[in-house]
């Protein structure tokens, strides 16, 4: 009998027999007790030091955020509602204290026992039985301890976790004079914590602790896979072929080698696609998969994001499973195309996706953090995620100033082909350049990337949200070159170069390359850019005359729904949102804005955006609020359509557009097309209507006439017919058919510029299914009665 035909009789008795395998992980979540108490001059790093604290004590639960046990406790008010997030401030110096007991695992001789913790916020020490295991010093990654050895096996096994004051912490660290002074607050230069927690335009001062994902115990052999890296080498997209890699690194003990085998399994649909079994002579090794009758992952739009189930054993002589992963892959190359400078006209630029040889349009939004208190995400994430499913995305940016988000989310994007483009946690400041922080950034970068890289919807590394051009906003007149960057020029690349080099890297986004700063960091150079500036008229020529061929932020504000109004606002608060006649905002609005402190109303006052650019479009702002929503809500919808349909309507010069953003992370006003209770602004609903993946609209005339244009985001050709009227007069403007090649762009005709004020709608069916679409013609003020009336008349909205 063949040796891979007796491994694999072995596995089937194994799993038969009910040996092998136990159940290796053991759940920590749950109660805990929390005690709290302002740090010390001398912090509290040792149990033994809590005898000398005169401690608070609240029942805690895992994961969590201390400020929800406050809550639960009766201590402090909802943070969500009105101002009562600044009565958080003053537990930014405190200390907090997790602990638990827990019984020793019963655990076979050749076992050992982990101690995991999915994210500890932030700066802490963890004990068990008063032994310190370790320190850490970072939200964003894993924490694991090999507590094997100091385990008690007759009793219980008492675990602490003193978490210290970030706020506090941070004095330790000195700043240089690029750190100091730009959007980020300083205190967060240092410390690995989700930026936005210090205060930020789209979310709340909220400097929140605790342990915020999960925490277990994790049995293992001690041969086990420590991690495993799919990797697409080359595909065959005509014969259905691919190559694949995978590189596994394991922990074997000496006697193990040459005696234990792995077996991958690669499975489509169920169905066994590949199998064999290697023998193990190392820790590391590269096993090569050739695959016939391949189904490729591709974005929405584009095919199927098919998907494969891979596994891997380790079996040992006797046949019993030592160790087993599982991974979800996808076949697919990623490129992006890019040049380092937009030169037109001589040497335009580039900056484009390429999947499988193909080159995409993207269609994305931009993804925040969906809630200041970390610990909620994952109750919120299926139905985020859905949101921008709904729209029809093929991509979404991971800001920088955020968490990375876990498997959970990668998974729904590999399902969905959602491309993920992912910024490294920094984010609108210079961050230190000294041996230390580069050391912590590489340790966190290996950990991130080493986690996530098997996932196909992953598709970009990118160093971090405007830290190149937050040295344009504070030190401008120094002419300051990005370049010298040690963290993104040499550190992250380095990391991506080694662990992940099938994906492209993009040192910051914006990105000032060294060809841009040479000449002069002009915004016209820039491939890639976010086109936020003055947030006047929308068709203003800061939009209009743009020469980014991707945008990758921008956006406009709109005011939420009421029924979300009256939930984050007192019941006093909520109307009249202004004071009197002199154009004030309430307070709590001005809170809801996003004001960090009480005293500093510089975020406050984005606000005024709201009335702005409601005067723009309508000519006055409305004394009701209903009627202020939908004006606001009206001028958001109409910015954000005509964005992505002037990016489209260049297509291909220009390649994709990734608007500002699918969803709030708190109760605030914002630039969210939906708010933190998953309320659909009026702008949601445009924007799914313009980007199905073949879409007709009507861009701006160009002497005298309209182009309407079609563009199909499919690897297929496509035909319809189209109907263009008037809503105001009924008039037919234009009727006839249209053709469009794959992954192209028509223009069906040119129609006469209108006179007057009013709407166009356009009609059109493709493969039997109908589809609509308008436009608003004329120039500004619009009368807000008649543009409403207009809307409606197209029947493609629902008004809340």
């Amino acid at each position: 009998m063949k040796k891979t035909v007796w491994i694999l009789l072995c596995l089937l008795f194994t799993r038969v027999a009910g040996g092998g395998l136990r159940a290796q992980d053991i759940s920590l979540n749950g109660s805990w007790d929390l005690l709290f108490f302002p740090q010390p001059r001398e912090a509290v790093v040792d149990p033994a030091g809590l005898q000398a604290i005169e401690a608070r004590r609240v029942s805690a639960t895992v994961p969590g955020n201390v400020e929800l046990d406050l809550l639960r406790a009766g201590l402090i008010e909802d943070p969500m509602i009105g101002n009562n997030i600044y009565s958080l401030r003053k537990y930014e110096g405190y200390q907090w204290c997790y602990s638990r007991s827990f019984a020793s695992p019963a655990i076979n001789e050749d076992e050992e026992v982990y101690l995991f913790f999915g994210g500890i916020d932030c700066i802490a020490e963890v004990w068990l039985n008063g032994e310190h295991l370790g320190s850490v010093n970072n939200m964003f990654i894993e924490h694991r301890f090999d507590i094997t050895r100091f385990l008690r096996k007759e009793s219980e096994n008492l675990l602490q976790v003193m978490i210290r004051s970030a706020v506090m912490e941070a004095q330790r660290y000195s700043l240089g004079t690029f750190s100091i002074g730009n959007f980020a607050a300083t205190e967060s230069a240092s410390v690995r914590k989700a930026p936005h927690m210090y205060g930020w335009d789209i979310m709340p001062r909220l400097v929140s602790a605790g342990l915020w994902r999960d925490v277990e115990l994790q049995v293992v052999n001690n041969t086990h896979i420590v991690n495993t890296h799919w990797m697409t080498s080359n595909i065959d997209l005509d014969n259905r072929r691919a190559r694949l890699f995978l590189d596994l690194q394991m922990k074997i003990p000496f006697e193990k080698l040459d005696k234990a085998h792995a077996v991958v399994t690669l499975k489509r649909n169920n169905k066994i696609v590949h199998e064999q079994e290697t023998l193990i002579t190392s820790h590391a090794f590269r096993y090569v998969v050739e695959l016939d009758n391949v189904d490729f992952w591709w974005p929405r739009g584009y095919g199927e994001p098919a998907l494969y189930d891979a596994e891997v054993k380790v079996v040992d002589i006797s046949g019993k499973i030592l160790s087993h992963k599982k991974d979800r892959v996808g076949v697919r190359t990623v490129k992006l195309d890019m040049t380092d400078i937009h030169d037109a006209p001589d040497n335009p630029g580039r900056f484009c996706f390429v999947v499988n040889g193909e080159r995409l349009f993207i269609r994305g939004t931009n993804w925040v953090p969906i809630d200041a208190l970390h610990s909620r995400d994952a109750s919120l994430l299926d139905d985020a995620v859905q949101l921008m499913v709904e729209a029809n995305c093929n991509m979404v940016r991971c800001w920088g100033g955020n968490v990375y988000e876990d498997h959970r989310f990668f998974d729904l994007c590999d399902e969905n082909g959602i491309m993920v483009w992912q910024d490294f946690a920094m984010g609108c400041t210079f961050y230190p350049q000294r041996e230390n922080f580069a050391k912590a950034i590489e340790q966190e970068a290996v950990a991130i990337v080493t986690k996530l890289r098997n996932h196909p919807s992953l598709v970009l590394w990118s160093g971090n949200n405007e830290n190149d051009l937050a040295l344009r906003w504070s030190l401008i007149h120094f002419n300051i070159d990005p370049n010298q960057d040690v963290i993104s020029r040499v550190v992250l690349p380095r990391v991506i170069y080694e662990m992940d080099p099938t994906r492209d890297f993009l040192p910051s986004s914006p990105y000032y390359s060294e060809a841009v700063y040479q000449r002069g960091s002009a915004e016209d150079l820039l491939p890639e850019n976010h086109l936020w500036g003055p947030r006047g008229y929308y068709k203003d020529d800061f939009y209009t005359r743009a020469k980014a061929r991707f945008v990758s932020e921008i956006g406009y504000h709109g005011c939420p729904n009421r029924s979300s109004l009256e939930k984050m606002f007192t019941k006093e608060a909520v109307n009249p949102w202004l004071k009197g006649n002199v154009g004030l905002w309430n307070d709590e609005w001005m809170t809801k804005a996003v004001r960090i402190f009480p005293h500093t109303p510089k975020q406050g006052g984005r606000n005024d955006l709201m009335t702005n650019q409601v005067k723009i479009l309508f000519g006055s702002v409305p004394e009701k609020l209903d009627d202020f929503i939908l004006a606001s809500q009206s001028v958001q919808a109409e910015a954000m359509k005509y964005f992505v349909e002037m990016w489209r309507g260049d297509k291909p010069e220009r390649s994709g557009i990734i608007w500002w953003n699918i969803r709030d992370g708190w109760p605030i006003l914002s630039d969210a097309v939906t708010d933190y209770y998953n309320s659909k602004k009026l702008a949601f609903y445009f924007l799914k209507n313009v980007q199905h993946n073949v879409c007709l609209f009507i861009n701006d005339a160009k002497e005298g006439y309209h182009p309407l244009v079609a563009v199909n985001d499919t690897r297929k050709s496509v035909k319809g017919n189209v109907e263009v009227t008037d809503v105001v007069t009924g008039e037919r403007i234009y009727s006839g058919d249209f053709a469009i090649e794959a992954n192209g762009r028509v223009e069906i005709t040119s129609l006469p510029e209108r006179d007057g004020q009013g709407i166009m709608l356009i009609r059109y069916e493709i493969e039997g299914i109908q589809y609509a679409n308008h436009y608003l013609y004329g120039k500004p003020p619009f009368n807000l009665a008649a543009y409403k009336e207009n809307l409606k008349k197209t029947n493609i909205y629902t008004f809340n």
